[in-house]
């Protein structure tokens, strides 16, 4: 598995969490203002210009309404 932001791993991460958003009904800026975040942070992780870490990826998932052990097992799924 790469390391890099634009890995096909990350793409896959980014995809999930951007779809799970949308599914929700929410917006880059609804997400961020659940987690305090200002709107950019969500944008940048979504776009690919910023890794999300695993403190990051639980605080998400949690403003997504998802279980964040559900979420991250779809990611692995979706990694083939």
């Amino acid at each position: 598995m790469s390391s890099s932001i634009h890995s096909p791993e990350y793409q896959v991460l980014r995809e999930l969490l951007a779809a799970q958003r949308k599914s929700q009904g929410l917006t880059q800026a609804d997400v961020a203002s659940l987690i305090g975040r200002p709107q950019s942070f969500v944008a940048k992780y979504e776009g690919g210009e910023r890794r999300i870490d695993v403190v990051e990826f639980l605080a998400i998932a949690q403003a997504l309404n998802a279980d964040p052990q559900s979420l991250f097992s779809a990611f692995v799924k979706n990694l083939g």
